[in-house]
């Protein structure tokens, strides 16, 4: 212990012992002491050297105080000294390394100690790596200390973050690998956002944000353990945008799990944590004195709403989270917070750039825009206060370069708002009181400023950007130049300004907007030609040899003509297709024009605006290409090639077989109609059996549920005819009931005789008309054959019989049930005579009111039974029809048969021969059966005759017909 005091307090006398010395009996200490405090005090000791002593610390102490936190797990104090000293050697703070740079040995003196200059940051930086690498050898030192996490003891846990922070810091992808196969090691990490210290949880935000750079599985699983839920929740308690530094790193964070992660954002949006976001944009009328950190944070939220709806997105993903800003009013905060006053210049600038991603390719979100106005008196609409500042040239650049990106992101895939810009400019559109978008165009694109041309022409380029409606409507438009002069076109006054020599920047934007106006337009293309001095202008501009700066203006130029030539309908004589090409090779060399046309794709500012939409530039000399511009050049650079080089021959085969696909594809459009048409019948005929099939089914329940009910009418028809025979003979006192009864059915019974007759009638021909077909049948079926054709036409005879047996039975039903009510008519007739016969005498005899009660229900039964009788008469009517279709489709099929039947009478004769010997076999076994039964007889056995057999058989049908009878 006198050693330690010796180490931390004052100086003894005698020689001191160097740092080396002192670190290596610290260690020593440490590895051999038994006592817990002696163990702690050194490691105090070490921690307290380590600043200092940096390389010697870490060389000689690494491994003993690794061996520390896995033996002294128990004892907090001694666990806290050891992550410390580790901290102070992996760490590359500013104030260690200071320390270890400004470190003076003791054997001497160095001189110029003063700040660290970018050799001795290298050096630090260096060592900071080489310890971490020490440390991270054994991947189970790091699983170590994530266990250690899980202590709640402070003075563990919080050195504990800060060493794993560190650690991150110098090597992050080998920590990233190392904590992602460890088990729940981002889980152990995510619970310090929990940490009610806020130390703590302040230091696992930054360790969080170190973690999940540029590693999308750990972004993911961090997402997932319910990130944003805590994030958001520290911001909200934090004051969203008026919190301090906790919020902007809670910010950072999100940043880091959302940036070129879809899996995240869409996860973040389906979470609705979108409308969380609406509130940190609620700003107050009086928006004077920022605070650094609130524009630091209102600038990282802004970013945060970028990251969601940026243009590298999926589409689907970025229209759908351009929905929920807008369905949720972040919009509308983020348009308010745009036309508010006393905003700062960085955060209107960020705000301009996050609304124009908010509405890009957003038809509903676009069309909001166009209707916001700004608070001004009179209102005006926001795109023009916006286009007044870009085209002003005290405004500062990156703000009008921000405002030129919102005014493309406005018109992106917007024809409709593409169209509004152009009326703007058309002559029966302009309103002289009021300033609009299209005059604001003109004003840019004619001024003395560069930069307001080129960002005017640029603007004009994008209303015009795949809309050749609107490239059609800007050639009407007419400019008055000055007094007393004729108005001139806007083609026109573009191709004038650009003669006239200008600045490189000015003639570059004009060159664009000129090639996005007559690019696949032929109308442009002919207004642009018909002017004599534009392609002896272009071809001198292409054939001269220029300086460096000017090629990129030769081969814009070398662009336009290629278009004017690839879209040439060959209006004008003068400039044909041909004769476009023949001046080229004559004035210019195809192979100098295509030269020429691959300067544009060779420029250095060409590759840098064709990675991104939005326009940023170092400076305004820099602003020369527009990123829809280059997707433009990549398209028609090769095409403009190729039509150069062609012939006339190869464009005239060309053409035919432009014209032989066109012909093609009308056929087959041709064919795809009929077969559309085909479909849609196919589909109709198919409802339609559909509909039948029902409507059938329906047919045949209701069929069914008539014959149940035909039944139980002839039921209770049958009990009613039985209780009618008793009543009466019991009625011997009711004769003028009878008469009266008689009277009203006399003429309803003549009716129903009528129609019985007339049943008779038709059964009688139909039994005829049978007659004769099984007449017919008989003799075919007299008539054998045994070739195969006599088979099929004997099996079509038997099918042809079965039918008519099936007739005969039908007809013999119905005429059964004639017969039937035929007697029951009768007896009813019969018994109503007698009834009236008797009634005569004593028709004026008082009966009581219980008698006429009975009768008068008597007759209303007679009316129900001659009603039900009229019902089956309709019904045997429509089967005597039936039987008729029947009959008809009998003699369709005796027709056919007496057509085959003259083939088979020929086959009859060779089978006639067959059959005298099969009746001479016949013979001879009855023969030989007769002889059998009598040699049975003689033997005493009892054998039946056939004669027997048959009078045995008629004594039975006799008996049966008694017992019918009876």
């Amino acid at each position: 212990m006198n050693f330690l005091r010796g180490v931390m307090g004052g100086q003894a006398a005698g020689p001191q012992p160097s740092g080396a010395d002192t670190i290596q009996k610290l260690c020593d200490r440490v590895a051999s002491s038994t006592l817990l405090e002696d163990r702690r005090d050194a490691v105090r000791a070490l921690k307290s050297l380590s600043k200092k002593y940096r390389m010697e610390v870490g060389t000689q102490a690494m491994d003993h105080l690794i061996n520390i936190l896995q033996t002294d797990r128990s004892d907090s104090e001694i666990l806290g000294y050891a992550l410390d000293t580790l901290y102070n050697l992996i760490c590359n703070d500013e104030e260690e390394e200071q320390d270890a740079v400004t470190h003076i040995p003791v054997s001497g003196k160095r001189k110029n100690v003063s700040a660290p200059d970018e050799t001795a940051q290298k050096q630090a930086d260096d060592l900071g790596a080489q310890f971490t690498e020490m440390f991270i050898q054994d991947p189970e030192h790091v699983t170590l200390l994530l266990t250690l996490l899980e202590d709640f003891d402070f003075h563990v846990r919080w050195p504990g973050v800060k060493l794993l922070t560190a650690l991150l810091k110098n090597q992050g992808v080998q920590l990233q690998g190392i904590i992602l196969v460890s088990p729940m090691g981002v889980s152990r990490l995510m619970d310090l956002l929990a940490d009610s210290r806020e130390v703590i949880r302040n230091d696992g935000l930054l360790l969080l944000q170190q973690l999940t750079k540029s590693n999308a599985a750990i972004q993911k699983i961090v997402a997932f353990e319910n990130a944003f839920e805590r994030l958001l929740d520290i911001i909200t308690e934090e004051g969203s945008s008026d919190g301090g530094i906790v919020v902007e790193d809670c910010l950072l964070l999100l940043l880091n799990l959302l940036k070129n992660n879809s899996s995240n954002q869409n996860f973040f949006k389906e979470g609705s944590y979108i409308q969380r976001m609406k509130p940190w944009f609620e700003v107050g009328d009086d928006n004077s004195g920022w605070s650094a950190q609130k524009v630091t944070n209102l600038h990282l939220m802004l970013q945060l709403v970028r990251v969601m709806v940026s243009p590298v997105n999926s589409p689907g993903a970025t229209a759908s989270c351009q929905r929920s800003m807008y369905q949720c009013g972040l919009l509308q905060q983020l348009c308010t917070i745009l036309m508010a006053t006393g905003v700062p210049a960085d955060i209107l600038t960020e705000t301009i750039n996050t609304v124009s991603e908010v509405i890009r390719g957003s038809q509903i979100n676009q069309d909001y825009f166009a209707s916001v106005n700004a608070p001004s008196n009179p209102p005006r609409p926001a795109i023009v206060v916006l286009l007044m500042s870009m085209v002003n040239e005290r405004q500062p650049f990156v703000l009008r370069c921000a405002v030129l990106y919102c005014f493309q992101c406005f018109l992106y895939k917007n024809q409709k708002g593409q169209g509004e810009i152009v009326a703007t400019l058309l002559p029966s559109t302009i309103d002289a009181n009021s300033i609009s978008a299209g005059q604001l165009l003109c004003g840019g694109l004619f001024s003395a400023d560069s930069l307001s041309n080129w960002c005017a022409a640029v603007a004009l380029a994008h209303a015009l950007q795949d809309n050749l409606t609107q490239k059609e409507q800007l050639l009407r438009v007419q400019l008055a130049t000055s007094l007393g002069k004729p108005p001139v076109s806007l083609l026109q006054q573009c191709t004038n300004i650009l003669s006239q020599g200008s600045k490189v920047q000015t003639r570059v934007g004009l060159l664009m907007l000129l090639c996005t106006w007559i690019n696949n337009c032929p109308i442009a293309v002919t207004h642009f030609l018909h002017n004599q001095e534009n392609v002896p202008f272009l071809t001198a501009q292409i054939s001269e040899n220029l300086g460096e700066d000017e090629r990129l203006v030769q081969g814009l130029c070398a662009l336009l003509l290629g278009i004017c030539i690839y879209y040439n309908d060959n209006s004008l004589e003068n400039y044909t297709k041909e004769k476009l090409k023949q001046l080229i090779e004559k004035r210019i060399g195809k192979e100098n024009f295509v030269e020429k046309l691959g300067f544009i794709t060779k420029h250095e500012l060409y590759s840098r605006a064709a990675q991104k939409p939005q326009p940023v530039f170092p400076s305004p000399e820099q602003m020369l290409f527009d990123h829809e511009f280059t997707k433009l050049v990549k398209e028609l650079e090769g095409v403009i090639t190729k039509a150069v080089h062609k012939s006339s021959e190869e464009e005239k085969k060309e053409e035919e077989v432009k014209k032989t696909l066109e012909q093609h594809d009308n056929i087959v459009t041709q064919y795809k109609e009929l077969i559309r048409e085909q479909d849609a019948q196919i589909q109709e005929l198919k409802e339609q059996v559909s509909t039948m099939s029902a409507q059938n089914e329906q047919m045949q329940t209701s069929l069914t549920q008539q014959l149940s009910q035909i039944q139980q009418h002839k039921d209770q028809y049958n009990i009613l005819k039985l209780k009618l025979g008793k009543d009466n003979h019991s009625q011997s006192n009711s004769q003028g009931d009878g008469s009266q009864m008689n009277g009203l059915q006399m003429e309803e019974v003549t009716q129903l005789r009528a129609e019985l007759e007339e049943l008779r009638m038709q059964h009688t021909l139909l039994q005829t008309q049978l007659g004769d077909k099984d007449t017919l049948i008989n003799s075919l079926r007299s008539e054998p054959s045994k070739t195969a054709e006599g088979s099929a036409a004997e099996s079509d005879n038997s099918e042809l019989l079965k039918e008519l047996e099936a007739l005969r039975s039908q007809v013999q039903s119905q005429s059964a049930e004639i017969n039937q009510m035929r007697t029951e008519r009768e007896e009813l007739l019969r018994r109503a005579e007698a009834a009236s016969s008797e009634a005569a005498p004593c028709s004026d005899s008082s009966l009581d009111a219980q008698k006429m009660a009975e009768l008068e229900s008597r007759l209303a039964a007679q009316t129900n039974e001659t009603e039900r009788l009229k019902a089956e008469a309709k019904s045997l009517s429509q089967s005597r029809l039936e039987l008729e279709q029947q009959l008809a489709s009998a003699t369709s099929t005796v027709a056919i048969l007496q057509t085959e039947k003259a083939k088979l009478q020929t086959e009859v004769q060779e089978s006639k021969k067959e059959q005298d010997d099969l009746l001479m076999l016949l013979a001879d076994q009855d023969q030989k059966i007769h002889s059998l039964k009598q040699k049975l007889k003689d033997l005493g056995e009892t054998v039946d005759d056939e004669d027997d057999l048959d009078t045995r058989d008629q004594t039975d049908d006799d008996y049966e017909e008694e017992e019918d009878e009876d």
